[in-house]
């Protein structure tokens, strides 16, 4: 650096020099710089206009005068006689200030230059150039001060030339190039930018030579030569540059680095982004009791915020409800549950595909991950490192070919046990993991491992319960005199307990058959074992030749001795002989009875209060029924939804039954696919006895 100006600046290429008449307003106009010449006497021998500005008298009043007596007073006059000579004599230029008459009559004191001046023929001449004391100082003070502005400001300071390149650079825009002052004058400002630039920024300083409008902290983030390794950021404004006439001069450019400030504004949005994430998850994982599913939000919720690709892996022990201890130097049994990407990637070949189980080897890292508990990062990763996070050779070609370059597992804790672990790889992102993704990973992990934990247990609770509800069903259907049966129970769906749901059909003395279904009201291993004692006290009280009725009303006292439970149930007991059915319910929807001719129709019944309440008389209907015709006894698991009202569905059941007849298996077959697509949150039992011919 350096310059007097406080800029670093060249001479203009020649081809750059501009050539024919200046427009008013430059700085010689400011100055009002007169120009008197004296001949060998010190007589006026020229006078400029300038002259006659900044004096009062004109041309004519002043050539040919004696220049000591027209402008000096008379105090003065011995010191301008020496002035003169000296100058004459020994060529000697001499500047100072001088006070000066005016035609006025007044003193002006002006700043004065007073050379010597030889013609071809060797006469001598003096030259003085004044200009007023007072406008000159203003205009040193004014550059004084601009010098002092540009050499010491910490903002970047240049100026380019209407070509765009640079004419001066101060000493804060040096450093923050990273380039020499020198090797910049006369480049182009799109050679030395300090920031990465896709020609915007030029196109801007073109707009701005043409329009006049200034463009206001325009912030760009780049790299310098001399921290190459750094990001900064800066804050870049563009003038344009006129002079007083309003000619294009260039453009002005400064030039701020606010670093900081852009480090602050990313890690307030990292972090804004961190608890949108965390959000997310807390409404997004653990939806459902569903272990899969669970998974399978915990891959989603993070991609591709936090990766392009995630693998949800557990333990086959915890899903079995086995706490392991991998020893050192041991494998890992894993069951893969989830997969996500962001885009189509070889890396998703690559992945263990979800329900498969595979054996990772003390090597592979997130076998390290689950034995150890603690995160695994790699944040960039060479084709070692593939081989230890891959599962073979083969698949290490493939995130070789995907362009995996960063890695990161994270442990999958819940209440002190690992229980798997959330594996996360980029290739589309191209930073690195690092610490702040390591905590954000370990706080989604922390979080999904509870909702994990839980429906795991869950469903191991919900397998117990669902073995205990199916030993505790009829497995096959018993011959019964006169009737063709065919039964289906389907327990709820994966994310909902095991209800309470159950059927029967009970041979009987005389050829009769009990047929019935009820539901408990209620779901787990509570529910499954209260319907057990249901289903045994109802098989007793069949066996006394009791009247449906009858039964029902000691099955209410039963399941008052049972505690808060209540209960549905239908029972409908047939006699071949009579050929009639006598049925009675306690809360239980109305069975169909479906002929040969004519439409499927709801029996109509007493409907009585559900078992467990106690003190309310139950009555039974007797319908007859002819060889061809089927009774349909289900429970409310078929037919009720949330959103749909239950007369809808009762239609919807009818309807289904309506039209050509097919075989019982397939009539079961076909209502539970059509009534339970999409309803599955309730368990249900289905019977259908068909009269025989």
């Amino acid at each position: 650096m350096g310059g007097t100006d406080g800029f670093s600046a060249g001479p203009a290429p020649v081809g750059q020099m501009e050539f024919g008449p200046a427009p008013p307003g430059g700085l010689l106009d400011v100055l009002r710089m007169a120009a008197i010449v004296l001949d060998s006497e010190g007589q006026i021998a020229l006078w400029s206009p300038q002259a006659e500005q900044l004096l009062g008298y004109t041309a004519e009043e002043a050539l040919g005068q004696y220049a000591a007596r027209l402008l000096v007073a008379d105090e003065h006059v011995d010191l301008v006689v020496h002035l003169f000579a000296q100058v004459m004599g020994s060529g000697e230029s001499w500047a100072g200030v001088f006070p000066i008459l005016h035609k006025d009559g007044g003193i002006r004191y002006l700043e004065m230059r007073n050379m010597r001046l030889q013609d071809v023929d060797g006469g001598y001449y003096a030259l003085g150039l004044a200009t007023e004391q007072s406008t000159l100082r203003r205009v040193e003070r004014d550059l004084a001060l601009s010098v002092r502005l540009v050499d010491q400001s910490p903002i970047g300071l240049a100026v380019l030339d209407v070509d765009l390149r640079y004419v001066a650079v101060n000493a804060a825009l040096e450093r923050i190039n990273g380039v020499p002052a020198a090797e910049q004058i006369g480049r182009p400002a799109g050679e030395t930018l300090p920031f990465q630039d896709d020609g915007t920024i030029e196109v801007s300083m073109r707009k701005v030579l043409d329009t006049g409008t200034p463009v206001l902290d325009r912030q760009v983030v780049g790299r310098t030569p001399a921290e190459p390794d750094t990001e900064r950021a800066w804050s870049v404004s563009l003038y344009r540059l006129e002079d007083p006439g309003g000619r294009i001069l260039g453009l002005a450019a400064s030039v701020v680095d606010v670093t900081d400030r852009h480090h602050a504004a990313k890690a307030a949005e990292r972090a804004r982004r961190r608890l949108t994430t965390m959000a997310d998850a807390a409404v997004r994982v653990g939806t459902t009791l569903d272990l899969r599913q669970t998974a399978r939000e915990l891959a989603d919720i993070a991609v591709p915020e936090l990766a392009d690709i995630a693998a949800v892996d557990v333990l086959d022990s915890a899903v079995e409800g086995r706490r392991e201890q991998i020893p050192a130097g041991g494998r890992a049994v894993i069951r893969a549950l989830a997969v996500t990407v962001a885009e189509p990637t070889p890396a998703l070949q690559a992945a263990d595909q979800p329900g498969e189980l595979a054996r990772y080897d003390a090597a592979r890292l997130v076998t390290r991950c689950v034995r150890t508990g603690t995160p695994v990062v790699i944040p960039h990763v060479d084709e070692d490192d593939l081989l230890s996070i891959a599962r073979d050779a083969d698949a290490a070609v493939l995130l070789a070919e995907a362009g995996v370059h960063s890695y990161l597992a994270v442990p999958l804790i819940a209440r002190g046990e690992v229980l798997g672990a959330l594996d996360l790889k980029r290739f589309r992102n191209q930073l690195p993991f690092d610490s702040d993704d390591v905590l954000l990973a370990s706080e989604l992990a922390a979080r999904a491992a509870v909702c994990i934990d839980n429906a795991r247990w869950y469903q191991q609770q919900r397998n117990t319960a669902l073995t205990l509800q199916r030993s505790l069903l009829p497995q096959q259907p018993p011959p019964v005199t006169g009737l063709e049966v065919a039964s289906r129970y389907q327990p709820a769906g994966a994310a909902s307990e095991v209800g309470g749901d159950w059927y029967d059909i009970l041979p009987l003395s005389g050829d009769r058959t009990a047929l019935v279904v009820g539901d408990v009201m209620g779901s787990g291993i509570n529910a499954a074992t209260a319907m057990g004692q249901l289903r045994t006290a109802t098989r007793t009280l069949s066996a006394l030749d009791l009247d449906p009725a009858q039964v029902l009303r000691h099955l209410d006292d039963i399941t008052i001795g049972l505690g808060s439970y209540i209960a549905t149930c239908l029972y409908a007991l047939y006699d071949p002989h009579q050929g009639h059915c006598t049925i009675a319910a306690a809360g239980h929807l109305p069975p169909v009875l479906v002929r040969p001719e004519g439409p499927p129709q709801l029996l109509e019944l007493p409907t009585g209060a559900p078992l467990g309440v106690g003190g309310v008389p139950f009555r039974a209907v007797t319908v007859d029924v002819d060889p061809g015709d089927r009774l349909v006894l289900y429970t409310d698991g078929l037919v009720e939804t949330r959103d749909e009202d239950i007369d809808a569905r009762l239609n919807v059941l009818l309807g289904l039954l309506d039209g050509p007849r097919a075989g019982l298996e397939e009539t079961c077959d076909r209502l539970l696919e059509s009534l339970r697509a999409g309803t599955d949150q309730d368990d249900v039992a289905l019977l259908i006895a068909h009269v025989k011919e």
